[in-house]
């Protein structure tokens, strides 16, 4: 095979094993199993900083103090793995709500 050939061939398989494994992480992976143990009125921000780590992005939503733990894998071929989890906090920092998403579901994370 002619040198030039090979290198076709070769970028075609590069540009083809791209493909097939092309994907796009965003946030943080965080542990998904410990959201139950966060507790309405009881669990503190320290707690949860120590349970989760730091938060991948902080804000206020309605003048709550919110930390955002997300990690996102998006795949150009496959199943695109979602989990987010959205902590509120009161003026003392303790917590007041709290959403966890993911897709495609956890077992066990959605009562049916």
């Amino acid at each position: 095979m002619a040198p030039l050939r090979r290198g076709a061939a070769a970028t075609v398989a590069s540009f083809a094993l791209l493909l097939t494994s092309a994907c796009l992480t965003v946030g943080r992976p965080f542990p998904t199993d410990a959201v139950g143990q966060l507790q309405i009125g009881q669990t503190t921000r320290d707690e949860v900083h120590r349970i989760f780590g730091e938060p991948w992005r902080a804000g206020v939503e309605d003048g709550r103090r919110t930390w955002t733990y997300g990690h996102y894998r998006y795949k150009l071929f496959g199943t695109t793995e979602t989990r987010d989890l959205v902590v509120r906090f009161d003026a003392r920092g303790v917590v007041v709500s709290y959403t966890f998403n993911a897709a495609p579901p956890l077992d066990g994370a959605v009562d049916r």
